[in-house]
C-alpha cells in the first residue's frame, strides 16, 4: 500500500459519502488494512487531507493551465471564456470525485480558498486570468464571476447525479453535451433578449414590498429555526431546541421523532410558506419576464423577514444536511416552472425542472454568500440579468 493508493481511496470513500464522515477507520476498512497501518503513511487525518488537496491542485492545474494561457492570448473574449469554462467543465465531467472534493472542501470553505488559489497559480493555473479574459468584453463584478462558477457547479453536479457517475462513468458524447449546456448558460443565460427583460425593477419591487409575508410560524418551528441559526444546521441538537422552548428533551420527542425529523419538518414547513408567498408575487403580472423577477424578489423579501431560515438554506446548495433524500418533485425546486419562461417553452420538462432548480440555487448563493454585507436590491437585479442573459447582460 502506497501514499498514492491511500489518497485515491480517500477521494473515493469519503467522496461517496460527500465528506459527511472522514473517518480513518472507515478508510482503513475500505483498504482492508488496520488503522495503525495508515499512520505509517500519514501521521493524522489533517496530513492526509493536505495530501488530497495537493493532488487536487496538481491534477486541476495540469489539466487547465494550457487552456488558460490560450484563452488569455485570444483577442476574442467569448472564445476565451468558452475555452476556460469548457476546460474546467471537462475536468470535472471526467473526475466526479474531484468535483465533490472541490464542492465540499473548497466551495464550502473548509479549506482556505486563498491558499488554494496561490497553490494553483504556483502550478501555472492563475485563476486571475479568468477575470482578465472576461473583462476584454464584459463589465462584471466579483459576484458575477461567483455566479458563473455556481452555475458550473450546479449543472455539473446535476449531470453526475442524473448519470449516476459513481457506477457509470459518462460517455464522451454526454460530456460534450453538458459542456455545451454549461457554456450556454454562462454566456446566454435562459436566452432572453435584452429588450424583453427591460423591466421596471423599482415598480415590481414596490408591489412585492406591499405584500406581507405569511404569519409567524408556530413556536416549535420558530425555535428550531432559531437554534439552526445559532448553531448551524449540521450542529443543531434537540437539546438546543428544547432549551429555547423551556422544555425537557423528552417533551420534544412528543413533537419530533428525532433530529432528522425535526429538520425535515422545518424545511418542509418553510418551503411551503416560501412557495405561497412567491406565487403571490408571481401573480402580480401577466408578463413572463416580469413574473420571473417577481418570483425571485418575493423569495428575497421572505428570507429577509426570516434571516434564521436563510442560515439553514445552505442545504439547497450542497445537499450535505442529513435529513434524508430530498423528493425530486419537491415543489420549491420546481417553483419557477410556474413561470412561462419564453425561451424554454419548447424545451423538455427535464430541462425546465433543471432551470427552475438552478434559479433557486443561484438565488440562495447570492443571499447566503453575502454575509459580510446586506444584500441590496441591485444584487438581485444583477442576479436576474445573469439568469436571463448570462454574460450577455454585462457587455461593456
Amino acid at each position: 500500500m502506497t501514499n498514492i493508493e491511500i489518497v485515491d481511496a480517500a477521494f473515493r470513500v469519503w467522496g461517496r459519502d460527500f465528506y459527511r464522515k472522514t473517518s480513518l477507520s472507515q478508510l482503513a476498512g475500505a483498504l482492508g488494512v488496520s488503522k495503525p497501518a495508515l499512520y505509517r503513511h500519514f501521521e493524522n487525518k489533517k496530513a492526509l487531507i493536505t495530501a488530497m488537496t495537493d493532488r487536487f491542485c496538481d491534477n486541476f492545474a495540469g489539466f487547465v493551465k494550457a487552456d488558460f494561457q490560450n484563452a488569455m492570448k485570444n483577442d476574442n473574449a467569448d472564445e476565451g471564456v468558452s475555452t476556460i469554462i469548457g476546460s474546467i467543465s471537462l475536468f470535472f465531467a471526467r473526475n466526479v470525485y474531484a468535483l465533490i472534493f472541490s464542492l465540499i472542501n473548497l466551495y464550502d470553505r473548509n479549506l482556505d480558498s486563498r491558499t488554494i488559489v496561490s497553490s494553483l497559480k504556483a502550478r501555472g493555473a492563475d485563476m486571475g486570468i479568468i477575470r482578465q479574459v472576461i473583462e476584454k468584453k464584459y463589465s462584471v463584478e466579483a459576484s458575477v464571476i461567483r455566479l458563473m462558477f455556481s452555475s458550473l457547479s450546479f449543472l455539473m453536479s446535476h449531470f453526475h447525479k442524473t448519470k449516476k457517475s459513481f457506477d457509470n462513468p459518462p460517455s464522451e458524447k454526454e460530456i460534450n453535451e453538458i459542456i455545451m449546456t454549461i457554456c450556454g448558460a454562462i454566456e446566454h443565460g435562459l436566452g432572453y433578449s435584452a429588450e424583453k427583460i427591460s423591466i421596471d425593477f423599482k415598480n415590481l419591487e414596490k408591489q412585492v414590498d406591499k405584500m406581507t409575508p405569511n404569519a409567524e410560524p408556530e413556536p416549535f418551528f420558530k425555535a428550531v429555526a432559531e437554534a439552526v441559526a445559532d448553531a448551524g444546521p449540521w450542529n443543531v441538537s434537540m437539546d438546543m431546541v428544547a432549551k429555547k422552548l423551556g422544555l425537557s428533551k423528552s417533551s420534544l420527542y412528543g413533537h419530533f421523532k428525532n433530529r432528522k425529523d425535526m429538520l425535515r419538518r422545518l424545511f418542509t414547513s418553510e418551503f411551503k410558506r416560501i412557495i405561497e408567498f412567491a406565487r403571490l408575487g408571481i401573480g402580480l403580472s401577466d408578463d413572463n419576464a416580469e413574473q420571473l423577477y417577481l418570483g425571485i424578489y418575493s423569495i428575497t423579501v421572505y428570507l429577509r423577514s426570516r434571516p434564521e431560515i436563510l442560515v439553514a438554506m445552505g442545504w439547497i446548495r450542497t445537499r450535505k444536511l442529513d435529513i434524508g433524500k430530498p423528493d425530486k418533485n419537491m415543489e420549491i425546486f420546481r417553483l419557477f416552472e410556474d413561470v412561462d419562461i419564453e425561451p424554454m417553452r419548447n424545451s423538455p420538462e427535464e430541462d425546465r425542472q433543471r432551470a427552475s432548480h438552478l434559479i433557486l440555487f443561484l438565488l440562495i448563493n447570492i443571499l447566503t454568500q453575502s454575509s459580510t454585507k446586506k444584500v441590496q436590491n441591485n444584487d438581485i437585479r444583477m442576479l436576474y440579468k445573469f439568469i436571463t442573459l448570462g454574460l450577455g447582460g454585462f457587455i461593456r
